[in-house]
């Protein structure tokens, strides 16, 4: 069984920090790393299902094609 992140309902994918870095940086945290690790619209084969690969590049899983983005959001 594979290991899970810590997390809480609440906090979701921010609750791995805990306590720490304060509640404000924390919410502006949260909000980039929610959009960073959803699926995005592929406009090549028409499904949602484009994730990123790295700092600024985002691939299609379903045609396989890559495309130049924004940082944390497919612009």
């Amino acid at each position: 069984m594979p290991m899970q992140t810590k997390r809480t309902k609440k906090a979701g994918i921010v609750g791995k920090y805990g306590t720490r870095y304060g509640a404000s940086l924390r919410k502006q945290i949260k909000k980039m790393e929610v959009s960073q690790h959803s699926k995005y619209f592929c406009e090549f084969c028409g499904k949602f299902a484009v994730k990123r690969k790295a700092v600024g590049i985002w691939g299609c899983k379903d045609c396989g094609k890559v495309k130049a983005g924004g940082a944390y959001t497919m612009k």
